[in-house]
C-alpha cells in the first residue's frame, strides 16, 4: 500500500524518501506567536487543515521569514524618503567627470591594446571570474523556458546562453595562444531564479555545459521575498505556501554571500569579476579590455555604458548626484536636463550614459557585501498577484494591481563608493548591446532586432578583414554570423580576406 501512495505522491516522504515530520508543537507555537507578533498570523489560517507534509512545507518556508523585517522594509519601501522634484534634481546632477571614465571613440589606440592585453594576462593568470544575471523567464517573448535558452532566429540556432559561453570559451583560448599555457580557466557563475533554476541546470547538462566542464559552470539561486497585500499582509499563494517573488538583481549580493559562489571565488584565487545580464545578446563575456581597464584604475565597481539614442530614449543614466556616482532614471529628469548637450561636443548629450548594466567588481569588494547589503534599498513593483482568500479558502485572480512586489537594484550599491573608486566605459552600442525585451514583431528591442545586430555585426568584421558579402535581398537576408569560437571580437579573420560569402551564412570554424 505504501509504495502505491509513494507513485501517487500521498506519501509524508520528501523527495529523498525521508518521512516527513510534522512540526513539534512548541517550535509552531514560538512560530505563530513571531507572526501574531508582526500582525501577520493569518499566514496559518489554514494549517490545521493541511496534510503533514503541508504542515512540514509551510512551517519550513515561514521559518526561513522574519516577518518584522518583511514589515519594515515594506513600511519602508512605501513610504520613502522625499525624493527632489524633477526640477529640483537639475541642481545635484552632473556627469561623471574626466578622471572617471573613458571612451572608446576617443580612447587612444594603444591605450585600449594595453587594457586588453592586461586582461588577458588577468585571465591567465586566472584571476577572472563571470557572474551571468538569468534568473528571468522568456514570458514576453512567448516561451515558459529561462530567457538564456531562448533562440533569436540565427542561422545557427543557437540560444543565449550557447553563444555566452562560446566567448567565455574564445577568451580562455586567446589568453592560452598569447601565454601557451593550456587549461586557462574563466567561471561562469550564473544566477537563477525559483522559476528558472532546475530548467537551466537540466539545458547546461543536455548541452554538455558548452564544452566548459562542469566544475566551472557554477548555478545559484538568487533570493525571493513574500508578495505583500497592498493592505501590507504576507499573500498566500496557496494554503500551504506563501506568494513570494525573486528580489531582483540587486539580489546578486545576498545570493553570492548566501551561496557557495563567494567562497569558490577565494578558493580560485579570484581577484575580478565581471557581472552582465543574460538577455544582451552583444554582451562581450569577460571582456579583456574591459577588466583591464578598470584594474588599471584599480577601482572597485565599473560600469559599461553606451550612448542614449536620443534625450527621449527611457534608459536609467549613470552620473553623479549629489558627488557620488549613482543612476537615475529616464522619469527623474525634466526634458531640458535630457536634452542639454555637452559643452565640449556639442553634437552629443551632456547626460548620456546609458546604463546597461554590464559591470565589473573588484573581488575585494565583494568580500564586504556583509558590511552594506542590508542596508541597500527595496523598490516596490505593484502587481496583480493571485492569492488564497483567507477568509473562505478560495482563490483569487484579480483584474488589476492588488499589492507589491519587493526588489532590489544592482547599482543602489553605486552611491556607496568614494568617487576614486568608480570608474566608466563607454562602447559602442552596434558592438556591445543589444536586449531581448519583446516578443517578436515588437520591432525595438525583440528577437529579430537581436538576429539582425549580430548578423551586421559580422558583417563588418569580414568586410574589415577584408572580405565581401553579398546579400540575396529579393528574400531579404542580409548578414553573417560569425562564430565566437571563430572570433571574440572581430580578430582572426585574416584567411577572409579576398574571399566572397553569400548571406545569409554562419562561419563556425576556419
Amino acid at each position: 500500500m505504501n509504495t502505491i501512495m509513494e507513485r501517487l505522491h500521498l506519501s509524508s516522504k520528501d523527495e529523498d524518501g525521508v518521512p516527513v515530520k510534522k512540526p513539534e508543537d512548541e517550535d509552531l507555537k514560538k512560530l505563530q506567536e513571531q507572526y501574531n507578533k508582526a500582525n501577520q498570523g493569518h499566514v496559518f489560517a489554514f494549517y490545521d487543515e493541511l496534510d503533514v507534509k503541508d504542515k512540514a512545507a509551510l512551517f519550513s518556508q515561514l521559518s526561513a521569514i522574519d516577518p518584522d523585517h518583511i514589515n519594515a522594509i515594506t513600511q519602508k519601501s512605501l513610504h520613502p524618503l522625499k525624493q527632489p522634484s524633477a526640477n529640483e534634481i537639475v541642481n545635484i546632477l552632473k556627469p561623471l567627470p574626466e578622471s572617471a571614465v573613458a571612451s572608446i571613440y576617443d580612447s587612444k589606440a594603444e591605450d585600449i591594446e594595453s587594457w586588453y592585453s592586461s586582461g588577458i594576462d588577468l585571465v591567465a593568470e586566472g584571476k577572472v571570474a563571470v557572474v551571468l544575471m538569468a534568473g528571468g523567464q522568456g514570458t514576453r517573448l512567448g516561451s515558459s523556458e529561462p530567457k538564456g535558452c531562448f533562440n533569436i532566429g540565427l542561422p545557427s540556432s543557437k540560444s543565449l546562453f550557447q553563444i555566452q559561453a562560446e566567448r567565455v570559451w574564445k577568451v580562455q583560448q586567446l589568453a592560452e595562444k598569447k601565454h601557451g599555457k593550456k587549461n586557462i580557466v574563466i567561471p561562469w557563475y550564473i544566477m537563477t531564479s525559483g522559476p528558472t533554476r532546475s530548467s537551466t541546470e537540466k539545458f547546461f547538462q543536455e548541452h554538455n555545459y558548452f564544452g566548459l566542464g562542469i566544475d566551472n559552470v557554477v548555478i545559484f539561486e538568487q533570493g525571493v521575498l513574500p508578495c505583500i497585500s497592498n493592505e501590507g499582509k504576507i499573500l498566500l499563494e496557496k494554503k500551504a505556501k506563501v506568494a513570494v517573488a525573486p528580489d531582483g538583481n540587486g539580489g546578486i549580493y545576498q545570493a553570492l554571500l548566501m551561496s557557495s559562489v563567494r567562497t569558490d571565488m577565494r578558493k580560485r584565487g579570484i581577484e575580478h569579476v565581471h557581472a552582465y545580464c543574460v538577455d544582451n545578446c552583444l554582451v562581450k563575456v569577460a571582456d579583456p579590455v574591459f577588466i583591464g581597464f578598470a584594474a588599471s584604475k584599480d577601482v572597485d565597481i565599473a560600469t559599461k555604458v553606451v550612448r542614449k539614442r536620443s534625450a527621449k530614449e527611457s534608459v536609467g543614466l549613470i552620473l553623479l548626484k549629489n558627488g557620488k556616482p549613482d543612476v537615475v532614471e529616464y522619469s527623474e529628469i525634466d526634458e531640458a536636463t535630457a536634452e542639454a548637450k555637452d559643452p565640449k561636443q556639442p553634437d552629443v548629450l551632456k547626460f548620456r550614459a546609458a546604463n546597461i548594466v554590464n559591470h565589473y567588481y573588484s573581488f575585494r569588494f565583494l568580500e564586504t557585501i556583509e558590511e552594506w547589503a542590508h542596508q541597500l534599498p527595496h523598490h516596490v513593483a505593484r502587481k496583480k498577484i493571485p492569492y488564497v482568500d483567507t477568509d473562505n479558502g478560495e482563490t483569487v485572480k484579480p483584474e488589476k494591481p492588488n499589492g507589491i512586489k519587493l526588489e532590489q537594484f544592482v547599482f543602489d550599491v553605486f552611491p556607496r563608493l568614494e568617487l576614486e573608486k568608480f570608474a566608466s566605459l563607454e562602447v559602442k552600442r552596434e558592438d556591445e548591446f543589444s536586449p531581448l525585451k519583446n516578443a517578436k514583431g515588437t520591432g525595438e528591442d525583440d528577437p529579430d532586432t537581436s538576429k539582425k545586430d549580430i548578423l551586421n555585426q559580422g558583417t563588418r568584421w569580414i568586410e574589415s578583414a577584408g572580405g565581401t558579402v553579398i546579400s540575396e535581398e529579393e528574400i531579404g537576408a542580409t548578414g553573417v554570423e560569425v562564430s565566437p569560437l571563430i572570433s571574440y571580437g572581430g580578430e582572426g579573420l585574416e584567411f577572409l580576406k579576398g574571399k566572397e560569402i553569400k548571406a545569409p551564412a554562419v562561419l563556425e570554424r576556419e
